[in-house]
């Protein structure tokens, strides 16, 4: 059986200090797909005012068109009042862009927000989409209740899908170097041999409420980004899974997908970049037996886009 290969991530931290700030490091390539990446984010505070500020801001100058969300969507009840103050007024400017948020359910979240309309779960606790006119496919799961279900439709989904990237988002980490939580061993055991099996490139997931870069496990890129609304200092573990990690602070990613390349930057509420690199996927090899079927190698370096 033929699979979709990553190659993955160069790291910049040498060239992107935290200190550097307002500097967009994505390409910005035509007909790229771009998008945010948000966790844990349901607590209609500051912190996560300050962050859909920051995601306004950097909308001006690399154009989003939607953003995924890791779950902890809504902390503390689900009235509609909680939906307003937790969602519609931080990203109210967002939003009457024509930005579209794709949720996933967290521990803290009822199920019931699959029935809320702007959250696009269209009714389900998990789902997939495809961005138009791209060769890219997210697959939002609920790692809360992970049954045979799910994982008989997760198995169909990614073997019917055929696009070359392939990226699942859901809120509790296969891989974590979290201190508190750490590592979701249950929900990685059913998980990671489907991963491998059809080729996922990326996992997106949040719970911790740090930032962590997981060095490629079996070829796959995992990141944890749950600090978007709430941060827990000093949790981060210093372990071998680590590549990248950050506790000091509040966070959000942006993505651009072009062609084999998949370019990330790690943006703080203070417009402080955290993180950046590239994910580079292979292509179609067969596999080796008895070895991951995903290999990693180095990828190119992203270059800033000129400015004008």
């Amino acid at each position: 059986m033929r699979r979709l290969l990553v190659s993955t991530v160069l790291l910049l931290a040498a060239t992107m200090p935290a200190t550097q700030a307002d500097d967009l490091r994505l390409p910005l390539k035509k007909d790229s797909v771009r998008f945010a990446v948000i966790g844990d984010t349901g607590t209609g505070d500051s912190h996560q005012r300050d962050v859909a500020h920051q995601l306004d801001a950097w909308r001006q100058k690399f154009p989003f068109t939607f953003v995924v969300m890791m779950g902890d969507n809504l902390y503390g009840g689900d009235s509609p009042k909680d939906y307003q103050r937790e969602f519609e007024v931080p990203y109210k400017t967002l939003l009457d862009g024509g930005v579209k948020f794709y949720a996933s359910l967290g521990n803290h979240d009822n199920p019931n927000e699959r029935l809320y309309k702007p959250f696009n779960m269209n009714g389900e606790r998990y789902y997939s989409f495809k961005p138009e006119r791209a060769s890219v496919r997210f697959f939002a799961l609920d790692s809360n209740y992970i049954d045979d279900k799910q994982l008989d439709w997760l198995d169909q989904q990614l073997a019917e899908s055929g696009s070359d990237w392939k990226i699942c988002f859901f809120h509790h980490p296969p891989y974590s170097s979290g201190e508190t939580h750490g590592s979701a061993v249950l929900q990685r055991e059913k998980l990671e041999p489907m991963f491998v099996k059809h080729g996922v490139n990326v996992v997106l997931s949040g719970h911790e409420h740090f930032y962590e870069r997981i060095k490629p496990q079996k070829g796959i890129q995992y990141f944890i980004l749950g600090n978007s609304a709430k941060v827990r200092r000093g949790d981060l573990l210093k372990t071998d899974l680590t590549e990248k990690g950050w506790d000091q602070g509040y966070s959000f990613m942006l993505v651009e997908i072009a062609g084999d390349d998949l370019y990330f930057q790690t943006i703080s509420d203070r417009a402080t970049t955290i993180d950046g690199g590239v994910i580079h996927r292979v292509g179609k090899t067969e596999p080796t037996p008895g070895r991951s079927a995903q290999p990693v190698q180095p990828g190119p370096a992203p270059k800033p886009p000129v400015k004008p």
